[in-house]
């Protein structure tokens, strides 16, 4: 149920559907226009035929701080809430569940005003539907899951792409609006559910197109062909070299440390001159970039860092018999630690696996200390275009600046967002940041997220808002409250109306 639902019931026909023969309601909450029998729910399961009125299945979320400013529990929210009345300086209304601004000329379900810390506020809190929206995934592992570039499927359909690696992170970009509505119903409809699986915080399995299987999951370990991925690399070949170079003295004569990117040996790195090495005479196969440092040692992989490596002896090129000796030790590893080898040169000069000693293990061991758990990063990433800044201003460009001036602080369910910088309204927000059930969908198909724009009230009337249909935080607690889902803050957010904190860009 909406503010102007409940507050405003004679212009519920206008805003919120209309009535039709036989009790039949028409759902203009989106352009997909249901018409909903009594008792049944629309296309979307979003909102329902009530009695001849049209109501949202699911309620609005408030969410309330549980602590004030000096970190002094609030009585009211010391368990789950038990129906007590909200006290209006904790309390942020937001989108989940708040419903849309379709068509364009409806003002936002609720615009709330609020007094935080002796400032007069405006929250305006809709639901947006995005079809310019999809995820960004960071996947931390150096495991190679597809060339960049290559098509991603699920179910067969193509739902994105592989993106440009960063640093011990493999990239996928998965949806957006071509996906979405610009190939055939089935690739939409699966993009779609793919996105709202992602963004729930469900497990999707995925396959890339001259790659491998994989499984995502927000804040989870992403599992590469049946295998879950266990750490993120410590550093490429060369910072693992230059990292534990000290560590490795007198205990090994060289190290070689695999990467798909650079691939380390240690007695002609920087590193080992530095220390006085002496030299070990291995060349190892690949492009010399820069001493002890060698690009395209192997073709990308799922073995030996992120290389198609599983036989590590296999990098050697040449063994210079002027500078290596029989008896030298020497250590292979990867940039996780997960896979080592040490060897001892026999009188051949051949590499021979023999125990690798308590001290090299240790180093060994230590890099993989260093490495941070491989989990995969889900971003919601979309586009706040025509409904939803006509919902806030007839005039749309006064939110866009105000939003890009750093002057109304942007939340999705009350999760910080990074407002890109340039033209538009552009967010980015971690998904585990935000409530649970905070997406739904509608079957253009695009995706429903909230969205909350939160700024002074005299910006808010400035910039041309809609001031008839703003209501009091205190009206909407008293009347909204009862129906409405009601959960604690989540404590790493940013409390929105805090007057010092970081602006948006």
């Amino acid at each position: 149920m909406s503010a102007n639902e409940s507050l405003s019931k004679s212009a519920r026909s206008d805003k919120f559907g209309a009535a039709e023969g036989d009790g039949i309601v028409r759902c203009d909450a989106c352009p997909v226009l249901c018409r909903i029998r009594p008792g049944r729910s629309g296309a979307c399961a979003r909102y329902a035929n009530e009695n001849g009125a049209l109501v949202r299945t699911d309620p609005v979320l408030l969410m309330h701080r549980t602590t004030d400013a000096g970190g002094k529990l609030v009585s009211f929210a010391a368990g789950e809430w038990n129906g007590a009345p909200l006290d209006a300086e904790r309390t942020f209304v937001t989108g989940v569940g708040a419903g849309t601004t379709y068509p364009d000329y409806k003002p936002a379900p609720f615009i709330v005003s609020a007094e935080h810390a002796g400032v007069d506020t405006v929250t305006v809190v809709t639901e947006g539907i995005f079809s310019y929206c999809g995820v960004k995934v960071k996947i931390d592992t150096d495991r190679h899951l597809g060339p960049e570039a290559a098509p991603i499927r699920v179910k067969g359909e193509q739902v994105g792409h592989v993106t440009t690696a960063e640093y011990g992170s493999q990239m996928l970009s998965i949806g957006g609006v071509r996906h979405l509505t610009g190939g055939s119903k089935k690739e939409g409809n699966v993009t779609c559910d793919a996105l709202l699986d992602l963004c729930a915080g469900n497990a999707v399995e995925m396959t890339i197109d001259g790659g491998h299987t994989v499984v995502v999951q927000a804040d989870a370990a992403p599992i590469v062909d049946g295998k879950p991925e266990q750490r993120m690399r410590v550093g490429c070949g060369s910072a693992t070299v230059g990292i534990f170079a000290k560590q490795w003295l007198g205990h090994v004569d060289e190290v070689i440390v695999l990467d798909d990117h650079i691939t380390g040996v240690l007695t002609e790195h920087q590193a080992g001159r530095v220390l006085d090495m002496r030299p070990a005479g291995i060349r190892v196969r690949g492009r010399k970039s820069t001493p002890g440092r060698y690009f395209q040692v192997a073709n990308p992989g799922l073995g030996w860092g992120g290389t198609d490596i599983t036989d590590p002896l296999s990098v050697i090129d040449r063994i210079d018999a002027k500078l290596a000796w029989p008896g030298m030790r020497v250590l292979f590893t990867s940039t996780t630690g997960e896979d080592a080898l040490f060897c001892v040169l026999d009188e051949a000069l051949k590499p021979v696996p023999a125990e690798m000693p308590a001290e090299v293990r240790r180093v060994v061991d230590r890099i993989g200390e260093n490495c941070e758990p491989s989990l995969c990063t889900v971003l919601f990433m979309a586009g706040a275009g025509g409904s939803l800044r006509a919902g806030v201003t007839e005039n749309p460009v006064n939110l866009t600046r105000s939003v890009a001036n750093g002057e109304t602080r942007v939340t999705m369910g009350g999760a910080p967002v990074y407002v890109w910088p340039g033209g538009g309204i552009t967010v980015m927000a971690d998904v585990t940041r935000m409530p649970k059930n905070a997406f739904g969908y509608v079957p253009t198909p695009a995706i429903v997220a909230p969205i909350e724009f939160t700024m002074p009230r005299h910006l808010y009337l400035d910039m041309g808002g809609h001031a008839e249909d703003i209501v009091s935080i205190h009206d909407i607690l008293r009347e909204v409250a009862p129906a409405a889902r009601v959960e604690g803050w989540i404590a790493p957010n940013p409390w929105p109306f805090d007057r010092h904190a970081p602006k948006t860009k």
